[in-house]
């Protein structure tokens, strides 16, 4: 048998890999590349340099201030994203009647397309504040919280599917056990119920940060580039790379490269915690 794998599988994975290498190991390569130069197009480029980091992230840079509402947007959406997740995973393996329709309705704005689910959004937060005499870009916050609301309308249902996943495999037993012994729900929750499901909130864990990092498509619908401040990090290197005078492309690639070299540093050390919590557990 296994003779038989080794025989075929090259076959099989060949064009997996060749479409790995060509759709984004070439691409990636060629980014770490044209960070370090002045270009239009890939055929019109010249090397010049750190002239791009120095341009990126000099005076009067916008990187770091988008960097920073791209934090605090993070921070709050992995929290509730998780929270909610997991509260209506929790609510919907009780057995309720109807369970299996509140999970796929939950699910389905998770198939919205994100460009869609924004301009959606936008419709309905403008609608909305100009009740109140305002609009959703008179204020800076609006915005902010406008792109959280979306985000975790969009993930919430998706996430809640991994958790009640991990639900389901938690043993019945264990439950029952802590609650012979006097166990609360919420007792039964924490020290139960969550430590059997760390490896979902690994995942989830994961998946919301990168997500939320890499929030580009609800962005650009939502505010557009209207409001700088609302600006997450990916909408600031497309404004860099597109919409500055002299056309050259380098300092946005330059602000990509940090940025990826930012989010898989953090995104490392979150699996790594959280990997250690699962052993722990």
């Amino acid at each position: 048998m296994q003779k038989y794998y080794k025989k075929w599988a090259p076959i099989f994975l060949a064009p997996l890999l060749l479409c790995f290498i060509v759709a984004f190991l070439v691409p990636f390569c060629m980014g770490i590349l044209f960070a370090f130069t002045k270009y239009k197009t890939i055929r019109d480029f010249s090397f010049n340099g750190f002239d791009n980091f120095i341009a990126a992230f000099g005076t009067g840079s916008t990187f770091w201030h988008a960097l920073g509402m791209t934090v605090a947007f993070v921070v709050v959406t992995v929290l509730l994203i998780n929270v909610f997740a997991l509260a209506l995973a929790i609510l919907l393996t009780k057995g309720l009647k109807g369970s299996s329709f509140f999970r796929s309705l939950f699910f389905m704005p998770n198939l919205i397309g994100g460009i869609v689910l924004g301009w959606i959004w936008n419709l309905i937060l403008n609608g909305f504040l100009t009740a109140l005499g305002t609009n959703l870009y008179a204020n800076a916050q609006f915005g902010f919280w406008g792109l959280v609301l979306v985000t975790c309308w969009q993930q919430v249902g998706y996430m809640m599917v991994i958790y009640i996943a991990a639900l389901m495999n938690v043993p019945v037993e264990l439950t029952e056990s802590a609650e012979i012994d006097g166990a609360s729900k919420w007792q039964t929750i924490k020290s139960v119920t969550i430590p059997m499901i760390v490896p979902a909130i690994t995942i989830c864990t994961f998946l919301t940060l990168t997500n939320g990092f890499k929030l580009f498509d609800q962005n650009l619908a939502l505010t557009g580039t209207s409001v700088p401040e609302d600006e997450l990090i990916a909408l600031d290197i497309y404004t860099t790379m597109f919409n500055n005078a002299s056309g050259n492309m380098g300092p946005g690639q330059a602000k990509a490269l940090v940025f990826f070299l930012i989010v898989a540093c953090i995104s490392g050390l979150q699996v790594f915690i959280t990997r250690k919590k699962e052993v722990e557990a």
